[in-house]
């Protein structure tokens, strides 16, 4: 039986760009030679992201709209991993700053080798175009803040790129507590609790300046969670004689 694919795609007031990134990714994947779909989980748009995803959907029904209140970008990711019924699941960011092609890597190694493949902006062979000095330098400091208290070996936990198989996906986000942008790192803390096969792989990545992070604001609230996920480790909440809350 030929396995199955969802692209999960959170989107936030994304009307300018979703269709472009929708056409990318729907004349690359007929190509891999899976069954698949673009899910896009749209997290309480106010503008007419859900509108330009239905009338494409009208015309491509692999396209797939579902529709949350708004949560953050962490709730939403949770809610189309756990609402897929594939056997791989890739979360994709909606600017589609990583080349299309670059899926191809991820899924010759998910599942074969891996359960989870996380995209990586650091490392050999990855390569970061177009970011101002300032953010990668923030972004590093946070990183080392996080494999201090959380993930020792990940160079880059936020990278909006990863691959999970079905079964991956669903002992992970069936975990998963925060709905902001620090849920990467507790979907890794999750993983590597359930002794799941984790890789990082280097990409190629292109700055996008329309960001939804802010980088001062968010950094904060990202820090505060990162104190959750470890104070969660401490209580053994992840660990795996635990259940599902």
């Amino acid at each position: 039986m030929t396995p199955s694919l969802s692209v999960i795609i959170p989107t936030f007031n994304e009307a300018s760009r979703i269709a472009t990134t929708l056409s990318a990714l729907q004349s690359h994947l007929p190509a891999i030679g899976l069954h698949w779909e673009l899910r896009i989980v749209d997290d309480g748009s106010r503008d007419h992201t859900a509108a330009i995803v239905e009338s494409i959907s009208r015309v491509d029904p692999r396209v797939v709209l579902q529709r949350e209140p708004h949560r953050g970008k962490g709730g939403t990711i949770r809610a189309g991993m756990l609402a897929a019924r594939t056997d791989l699941r890739f979360m994709c960011d909606a600017d589609l700053s990583m080349p299309v092609t670059e899926l191809d890597r991820f899924l010759d190694l998910v599942p074969s080798r891996y359960d989870i493949v996380i995209g990586s902006r650091e490392g050999i062979g990855a390569r970061r175009i177009g970011e101002p000095a300032y953010r990668h330098l923030m972004g590093r400091v946070f990183n080392s803040l996080v494999r201090r208290l959380a993930v020792p070996d990940v160079n880059d936990t936020q990278c909006g790129f990863k691959m999970f198989t079905g079964d991956a996906a669903e002992a992970v986000f069936s975990r998963v507590t925060l709905d902001g942008w620090a849920f990467d790192i507790e979907a890794l803390v999750i993983a590597t609790h359930r002794g799941l096969r984790v890789h990082e792989m280097p990409i190629e990545w292109h700055y996008r300046d329309r960001s939804q992070v802010s980088p001062v604001r968010d950094s904060i609230l990202m820090a505060r969670d990162v104190l959750k996920v470890r104070a969660n480790v401490a209580r053994g909440r992840y660990d795996r004689h635990q259940g599902r809350g």
